[in-house]
This record gives structure tokens, C-alpha cells and sequence, in this order.
């Protein structure tokens, strides 16, 4: 008698795991774009708000020193102060990488802005000025 209750055992079958894989497959398949493109979508949000951070402590630097930082000195003159800026009153950025957009390259600064006295971009995932979706141009306007 044990014997054959031991044989009426209870498992899958090769069938049934290929209908769970099938089913698993076909949700990748519809899911994984989906979230690829809002994880993608999502570096663009995070630079305009980070940018719009930068315009934030470029303000504050104005306010202290009653000027923008000059093209040499460049955005780490909010993090680190310049040797000609006596009223530097800083770091108006927790550290060097809050400068660095989610692709990982520094954001670029134009003084006077295009949108406004400072403009504070990043050429988006391609690097290149222009572009469209991920790789367009992202700013603090």
C-alpha cells in the first residue's frame, strides 16, 4: 500500500511548466517595455529638478557675492569658493556630484540665460545639443 501511495505523488508536469513560463514570458514581454521607457522618462524629470536646484544656489551665490559666478569660475564655485569671493558664503551644494546630470556628465551653465539671467541645461542622454525624447536637451525653464 505505500508503495502505491508513493507513486500517486503530487509534482508538476513538463506541460504545466511550460504554460507558467509561457504566461511569465508573455508578461515581460508586455511589461518590460513599459517600465524601461518610465525609468528612462524618469532621468529627464530628475535633471530639470536638479537643475532647477542649481538655478536655486546660484541664487544664493548672487546674493552673497551680488554676481553669478564668472565662466571660469563655473557651477563649483558652488561647492567650493572661489579665491576672488571674499562674501562667498557657502557650499550652496552639498558636494561636487550634485553638479553631474543622471547621464554623468557636468551641467552646463549660460550666463545670461536664453529663459532667464542663468540658464542651467544638460544636452539630455546623447550628449549632443538638440535631440528628441531621452536625448533632447533638458533646462531649468
Amino acid at each position: 500500500m505505500k508503495k502505491r501511495s508513493m507513486q500517486g505523488a503530487s509534482g508538476f508536469t513538463l506541460l504545466e511548466l511550460l504554460v507558467v513560463l509561457a504566461i511569465l514570458g508573455l508578461l515581460a514581454a508586455i511589461v518590460g517595455p513599459q517600465v524601461i521607457k518610465y525609468l528612462d522618462s524618469s532621468k529627464s524629470q530628475s535633471a530639470r529638478v536638479q537643475a532647477k536646484n542649481i538655478v536655486a544656489a546660484l541664487n544664493l551665490f548672487k546674493l552673497d557675492a551680488s554676481r553669478y559666478p564668472t565662466p571660469e569660475e563655473g557651477l563649483p564655485a558652488l561647492v567650493k569658493q572661489p579665491a576672488n569671493v571674499p562674501s562667498w558664503n557657502g557650499p550652496y551644494l552639498p558636494e561636487q556630484t550634485a553638479l553631474i546630470d543622471p547621464w554623468g556628465r557636468p551641467y552646463l551653465m549660460r550666463l545670461p540665460g536664453e529663459h532667464g539671467d542663468v540658464d542651467v541645461y544638460t544636452l539630455g542622454s546623447d550628449g549632443q545639443p538638440g535631440g528628441t525624447g531621452e536625448a533632447r536637451d533638458v533646462g531649468s525653464w
